[in-house]
């Protein structure tokens, strides 16, 4: 081991020098603030990991897994199921609006239940009589997790080369040059293909797709009998405006992917709602689909899904992102002034500000110069591609937000001096 203090932890996305800053290590946390082991207490403008849209330590949801706990520590969904489940499935279904999608497949994180979602559009291919209809289809840029299959399927740069990352059936398009790339592989490759994955807005950067792609899309999905897969790990839950960002889409996915915000962090949780069709495909063919894991769909996961879907309802949470988002618009103008900021995007109560210095992009370890800036300035930000990210809980008061619109722009001079 390398000389210095002990760290039983391995701390992940970091290099080993970067652990010994105590403003980084977390003691505890309350409503949209961190608290860290240098004593301060910081604005959390990350939602945790997007996961906290309501705030940290929110009662409702605290008090309804405890009781879980008490009354069913834990139940299986391997080759059976619960009370527990079966209620939180039902109000997910209930929830979308629609009639789209019939059943609901429980996970325990948005990279877990993307591999389920590989392996789930293969199998339903295979149904349909098209088993050589394996490929599944990402955008460059997008983001779908760490685990082995979501690795593969993620268009960022994560190191998939030296893990091995398997990506013989994956490929990956543009999503700004209209669908032009989009339709050239289905041109040749169209047979092939089970699947396109998309998230509404990239997790890495905040990149809304254009009109224009999912004209695309929709002509695609129209021509070729492929699963279209909603990736709302990121944007679901009113993140970006509408309670689920592909309700905009001019085509509905016949598989979405929740996670994130589903249990307001209280809960390593995810599902996966498919739609009626899939399932008639599985149902007709009495078929198994072999996926299972241990601590998927557990009685203290349901019971924070639906004690979040009920806070949200409580206190209106989509409300309260709308009237933050229209807030941001403001902070987010000023900031813009900045003679390092190039530009913001995003949607709704995910953006990004696009970072230069000198007339040029800043690299990764500048924008982590800049995160650990902003953090030194009293807040939390997320690194991005040349941009940190701002995805602040619901709750956020004017105040709070004056104050997140302050430390960003002290850590940005900071950085640059």
């Amino acid at each position: 081991m390398t000389g210095g203090a002990r760290h039983a932890v391995w701390q992940s996305l970091t290099a080993r020098r970067a652990w010994n800053d105590p403003s980084a290590k977390a003691t505890s946390a309350e409503g949209v603030r961190v608290h860290g082991a240098d004593g301060v207490a910081r604005l959390c403008a990350t939602s945790g990991l997007w996961n906290v849209p309501l705030g940290y330590g929110n009662a409702a949801v605290a008090d309804r897994v405890a009781e879980a706990l008490r009354s069913a520590s834990y139940l299986s969904l391997f080759r059976s199921s619960h009370t527990y489940a079966e209620e939180a499935a039902e109000a997910l279904l209930d929830i979308t609006g629609s009639e789209r999608f019939a059943r609901v497949l429980f996970s325990t994180s948005g990279s877990a239940a993307n591999d389920l979602t590989m392996k789930l559009v293969r199998q339903a291919a295979a149904l349909r009589g098209r088993p050589e209809r394996t490929i599944v289809v990402g955008l460059h840029g997008g983001y779908h997790g760490l685990t082995y299959g979501a690795l593969s399927l993620s268009g960022d740069a994560l190191g998939q080369t030296v893990y091995s990352a398997d990506r013989r059936g994956v490929r990956h398009v543009s999503a700004v040059d209209g669908g032009a790339q989009l339709r050239h592989l289905f041109a040749r490759e169209g047979e092939r293909i089970a699947a396109l994955v998309l998230e509404p807005l990239l997790g890495s950067g905040a990149f809304p797709l254009d009109d224009d792609f999912l004209a695309a899309v929709a002509e695609i999905r129209a021509s070729h009998d492929i699963a279209l897969v909603a990736d709302e790990v990121a944007t679901g839950f009113a993140r970006t405006g509408p309670l689920f960002a592909s309700s905009r889409w001019p085509v509905a996915p016949d598989v979405m992917v929740l996670s994130k915000a589903l249990t307001n962090g209280a809960a390593a949780a995810s599902a996966v709602l498919v739609s009626a069709e899939i399932c008639d495909l599985f149902d007709r063919a009495d078929a198994v689909f072999v996926h299972g894991e241990t601590q998927a769909g557990t009685p203290a996961s349901c019971a924070a899904i639906l004690a979040t879907l009920s806070e949200f309802v409580r206190m209106d949470a989509a409300a309260l992102a709308g009237r933050l988002a229209a807030r941001l618009d403001g902070a987010l103008a000023r900031i813009g002034d900045h003679p390092d900021v190039t530009g913001v995007r995003g949607a709704g109560c995910f953006r990004a500000i696009v970072l230069s210095r000198d007339g040029e992009p800043l690299s990764g370890e500048e924008v982590a110069g800049v995160v650990t800036a902003v953090r030194r300035a009293g807040a939390l930000v997320q690194p991005g591609p040349s941009c940190i990210q701002l995805i602040p809980a619901y709750v956020y008061e004017r105040a709070e937000l004056d104050e997140l619109e302050t430390a960003v722009l002290h850590g940005i001079d900071e950085a640059a001096a």
